[in-house]
């Protein structure tokens, strides 16, 4: 069952249908979240969304209607233009249907909030935004807006840069609060922070694993991980303490998304082998990032 799913994940129609799928249900579950746990606290997203909300709201206070799917689409649209060359033409795609899918929904759906509870709104509410966003990266797209700016710079530099956009969005909830109060400013930064972590915990395409192969047999390791990646190894002879057989260590860095793959296939040509991995806190050199389809 599990190399039925993954032939199938090889599949380009089938990716590309439930890539679709993915940033449909990712627009859909932040349309409910802008109304069900933002709009009774007063609250803004961060990134562009969040700028077109805060523009919404600013306008509303010289009675003029700018709606906040109006906003979405003349922040986005110039960013996906200007991207469109620099990533990566399907991720543009995906992103571009997000984003207008969550302009088109604001404009037809509406729902009822679920709590009057500040707290509980902003909790639920931080980590199924998220989730959203992370729904979107994982689909090979985005929401928009700062995650082309992310995907670009992580892309340069092999890193994710999602901390940064936290800071880029506590300015804005900086000038939200001189508009419109610093408590609905501070709520929004909680919010936000319980979205950027979600992020971090959720997409991890631009973390990196050392992984240890330890066996007798270091051909077939390098063969069948060969087979399935494009990084470099290191073999290292050693002997045993106990045994004080011949063996040998097979070290290499691979993206974390990739770890799981490269540990299955070697273990599947060498039953035997032993496997240590761990977090690698900083690459230099050159690294084979996998780029955006």
């Amino acid at each position: 069952m599990i190399e039925f799913f993954k032939r199938l994940n090889r599949n380009k129609v089938f990716r590309l249908i439930l890539s679709l799928a993915m940033v449909c249900v990712s627009a859909f579950l932040q349309v409910y979240i802008i109304n069900v746990f933002m709009d009774p606290c007063n609250l803004i997203s961060g990134g562009f969304t969040g700028i077109a909300l805060f523009m919404h709201k600013a306008f509303a206070l010289f009675h003029v209607d700018f709606t906040t799917s109006a906003g979405i689409l003349l922040l986005n649209i110039p960013a996906a233009l200007l991207c469109a060359k620099a990533i990566s033409k399907r991720f543009v795609l995906l992103s571009t249907i997000q984003f207008s899918l969550v302009s088109l929904l604001l404009t037809f759906c509406q729902f009822e909030p679920l709590f009057t509870d500040q707290v509980l709104n902003i909790l639920f509410g931080g980590v199924l935004w998220g989730f959203s966003i992370s729904l979107a990266l994982k689909a090979g797209g985005s929401t928009g807006g700062t995650d082309f700016i992310a995907q670009y710079v992580s892309n340069k530099i092999h890193k994710g840069i999602w901390d940064y956009v936290f800071y880029f969005n506590c300015f804005m909830y900086v000038c939200y609060g001189f508009v419109f109060g610093w408590k609905e400013a501070g709520y929004s930064i909680i919010f936000q922070f319980l979205s950027t972590k979600t992020i971090s915990s959720l997409y991890q395409r631009y973390e990196q694993i050392t992984i240890e192969f330890t066996t007798a047999k270091p051909q077939l390791v390098i063969d069948s991980f060969m087979s399935c990646c494009r990084h470099g190894m290191s073999i290292i002879e050693a002997h045993g303490a106990y045994s004080n057989k011949k063996f040998y260590i097979c070290k290499t860095v691979v993206s974390s998304y990739q770890a799981r793959e490269v540990i299955d296939q070697v273990r599947k040509a060498d039953p035997k082998v032993i496997v240590n991995t761990y977090k690698t806190a900083n690459f230099y050199g050159n690294f084979y990032q996998q780029p955006i389809e």
